[in-house]
């Protein structure tokens, strides 16, 4: 088959906690993507492998699963929460490697090097705190949290994929080609500094933001599709040839801190 004519591949990078399944309320709205869900060692069909604990590991790890994958010159990253951080920086080594992502689309916080983020750092909390601190969250079913043997089987997951987020090593000069769009909930702490995520590309960006907390994206899964399905068409429309600068450029981009609501 012509490249040309393959179908747009879109990879998805899981939340803390999360496995192959995690977008699967999506799947069913992304039919324009031959859809690619990845998943971290530890859980899932890769349950027998070790948990990762280091950010640019499971960076690694990522980068290796699509690169394997990968088919369709147009390809689409799209991670949610400690996803969002691992689609940035597998976006930087892709670049760096000569594959160029059609667009990246982040959900689920503000963005990495925040100035004014507190030191969290959850997956060192004991027990307890640990379990109010995911209650708050949301996300995590009622059921699993009160089943103690369900609970302590996840709860090294859990711990391990935080630690990843919490001390990714994403610089200010991890900058990517590709256009980003950013997406959070209304209920998000830092739903305010979303704009931050524009520090991380030199092309066109934009933001959105749905109602709910820091798992909205499961009660607007149609919408978020949606979100992906229109940035990816965007970042893939023809371009003016005779531009010199970087082509994403001609996309148009919302003014940072300008958010659209869906």
């Amino acid at each position: 088959m012509n490249e040309c004519m393959k179908q747009a591949q879109l990879f998805l990078l899981h939340f803390a906690g999360g496995n192959r399944y995690s977008f699967s309320s999506m799947l069913q709205f992304l039919r324009d993507f031959e859809v690619v869900s990845l998943e971290l060692p530890g859980r899932g069909k890769r349950m027998g492998e070790p948990l990762l604990k280091n950010f640019e590991l499971a960076a690694a790890d990522m980068y290796r699963q699509i690169t394997a994958q990968l088919t369709s010159p147009r390809f689409v990253l799209y991670g949610h929460s400690m996803g969002a951080y691992l689609a940035l920086r597998v976006a930087y080594m892709m670049e760096k490697a000569g594959k160029f992502p059609t667009c990246i689309i982040v959900s689920g916080n503000a963005g990495p090097a925040l100035e004014n983020r507190k030191k969290r750092n959850l997956y060192l909390l004991d027990h307890e705190n640990f379990v109010a601190e995911l209650q708050k969250l949301g996300g995590v079913p009622p059921e699993l949290i009160e089943n103690e043997e369900l609970f302590n089987f996840f709860e090294p997951i859990l711990r391990a994929d935080f630690e990843i987020a919490e001390r990714n090593e994403i610089t200010n000069e991890t900058v990517v080609k590709a256009p980003l769009c950013a997406v959070m909930g209304t209920q998000e702490e830092d739903v305010d500094d979303i704009a931050n995520w524009s520090r991380f590309t030199k092309a066109g960006f934009s933001t959105e933001i749905l109602d709910g907390n820091h798992f909205f994206i499961h009660r607007h899964p149609q919408a978020m599709a949606d979100i992906i399905g229109t940035w990816y068409s965007r970042a893939n429309a023809p371009r003016n040839e005779s531009l010199t600068e970087n082509p994403y450029r001609s996309i148009p981009v919302n003014p940072a801190g300008k958010n659209t609501n869906i």
